[in-house]
């Protein structure tokens, strides 16, 4: 009887074996997509970001200080 409860043992220690590697390999392809989908919503803010700083550097108060701090740089004595 206890060779017939080892051979269970075994059994079920391939089983669980089995089950994690098959879980390991289904997170490593769910997990593979997600590098892909954070880079697209990194891209995306970037861009918005990108969009709002042309936005205020072209807006007419913003123009006008940086064309304002250009001329005293060139204009300035060294």
């Amino acid at each position: 009887m206890y060779k017939a409860v080892q051979g269970v043992r075994a059994a079920a220690v391939r089983v669980v074996r089995a089950v994690r590697v098959r879980a390991q390999l289904g997170a490593a392809r769910r997990d593979a997509g997600m590098a892909t989908a954070e880079y697209a919503m990194g891209l995306v803010a970037a861009v918005a970001f990108a969009v709002v700083l042309y936005k205020v550097v072209t807006s007419g108060a913003v123009s006008t200080e940086l064309q304002d701090i250009v001329k005293r740089a060139l204009d300035a004595k060294v």
